[in-house]
C-alpha cells in the first residue's frame, strides 16, 4: 500500500534522461549544474534500462522524459530503494508529475529535503524458477504469436476463478489503472488501495470483466493449451520467457518503490488535469 514518509537532504544523487524528447539533455546541464552548486554528487546515463547497480549508494534519481522511461528505472530504484523524481518532457506524465517549467524554481528545496516520498505498490511475476522482475504498471499475458488468443485458468491462491478466451489478461497496481488497463476497460484505482486487478482483453465472454483481488493473493495462470506459446510483458519494457509446463505466477511485491513528490500532491488534480474530466469544484475560485 502507498504512504507517505519523512524525507531527507539528498547528498548523492543520479540522473536518467531521454535524449530523445525534447529539451531533456538542456534541462539535464540545468538541474545538475543546480546540484553541483550547492555540492551534491552527481552521475548521468541515457541508458534505459539503467545498467544493474547504478543506483547503488544513491540518494535519489532524476528521471527526465516519459512515463515509459520512468518506468525503465522503477525495478532498479526498487530494488535499492531509491526515490525516483520525475520530470516530465513527454505527453501525459502519470508518473513524470514535475513538470520541465516548475522543476527549476523547486528544484533547489528538492535537493533540500522539501518533498514527500510516496512508496507505491509493484508487481513480481515469476514465470521460472530463478526467473522473476518487477512491475510498477502492469504484467499483459499474451499470446506469441499475432491475433492469436489465449486460453488460460487462472487460480487465486489455488483457488480456481475461470477459463479465460480472449486476447490475453492485464494484471495491474493501482499505479497502473491509467495506463493499459484503462484502455482495456478496467477500473482506476486509488494508489493507497493495495489491490491487483485483473482485466481480460477483448473477452469472448461478455460477462468476464475487471476482477480486483486483495494484495496478499498470489495469481497463478496456466496455460490451457500448452501447445500455443505465451508472452509475458513486464510495463510494456521487458518481456519474460516462459515454460510450457510451469505456470506464470503475479504477486504483489515484497518491496514498494519510493516516489518524490510535491508535499501539496493531490492524486485527483493529476488525474482531472491528465485525463481532461469536465466540470469544476463549485467551491473553487
Amino acid at each position: 500500500m502507498a504512504s507517505v514518509s519523512d524525507s531527507k537532504p539528498i547528498k548523492r544523487l543520479a540522473f536518467v534522461v531521454n535524449q530523445s524528447k525534447s529539451g531533456a539533455p538542456e534541462l539535464l546541464s540545468t538541474l545538475r549544474a543546480m546540484a553541483h552548486d550547492v555540492g551534491i554528487e552527481t552521475c548521468a546515463t541515457n541508458e534505459f534500462p539503467v545498467p544493474h547497480g547504478y543506483l547503488e549508494n544513491q540518494d535519489a534519481c532524476c528521471v527526465i522524459g516519459g512515463d515509459g522511461t520512468f518506468l525503465s528505472v522503477a525495478a532498479e530504484s526498487t530494488r535499492w530503494q531509491v526515490p525516483l523524481i520525475g520530470v516530465n518532457r513527454g505527453t501525459l506524465g502519470f508518473l513524470t508529475t514535475y513538470s520541465s517549467e516548475e522543476i527549476e524554481s523547486i528544484f533547489p528545496s528538492i535537493l533540500q529535503g522539501d518533498f514527500q516520498l510516496n512508496y507505491r505498490v509493484l508487481l513480481e511475476c515469476q514465470t521460472q524458477e530463478d526467473h522473476s522482475d518487477y512491475a510498477l504498471n502492469d504484467v499483459v499475458i499474451k499470446s506469441a504469436a499475432a491475433s492469436r488468443i489465449v486460453h488460460v485458468n487462472v487460480f487465486a491462491n489455488d483457488e480456481f476463478v475461470t477459463t479465460y478466451v480472449s486476447d490475453g489478461l492485464i494484471f495491474s497496481t493501482p499505479t497502473g489503472s491509467t495506463a493499459y488497463t484503462l484502455s482495456a476497460g478496467g477500473p482506476l484505482v486509488h494508489p493507497n488501495s493495495g489491490v491487483i486487478s485483473l482485466t481480460p482483453i477483448c473477452p469472448h465472454t461478455l460477462s468476464n470483466r475487471s476482477i480486483i483481488f486483495p494484495q496478499e493473493v498470489t495469481l497463478r495462470v496456466e496455460n490451457a493449451l500448452p501447445e500455443e506459446k505465451l508472452v509475458v510483458a513486464v510495463d510494456g519494457q521487458r518481456n519474460l520467457s516462459t515454460l510450457k509446463d510451469r505456470p506464470i505466477e503475479v504477486r504483489k511485491a515484497d518491496k514498494n518503490l519510493p516516489i518524490v513528490q510535491r508535499v501539496d500532491y493531490s492524486h485527483f488534480n493529476v488525474i482531472r488535469h491528465k485525463l481532461k474530466w469536465s466540470g469544476g469544484y463549485a467551491g473553487e475560485a
